[in-house]
């Protein structure tokens, strides 16, 4: 009994990880698009915003 615990646990810790790594990978899309229109805004921006934000 002790054995099928330990296997039990061992799967789940790999399919956990197994989940955290695809979200992971996969969320990254959402942050580039952000990015991308704070990139579009600060263009649209004076020319004191855009090297502030390029400083940052």
């Amino acid at each position: 009994m002790e054995k099928w615990l330990v296997i039990l646990g061992i799967w789940a810790m790999c399919a956990a990880c197994a989940v955290l790594f695809i979200r992971g990978a996969t969320g990254a899309s959402n942050r580039r698009s952000a990015e991308e229109e704070r990139a579009r805004a600060a263009s649209r921006a004076s020319p004191g915003d855009t090297r502030t934000a390029l400083n940052d």
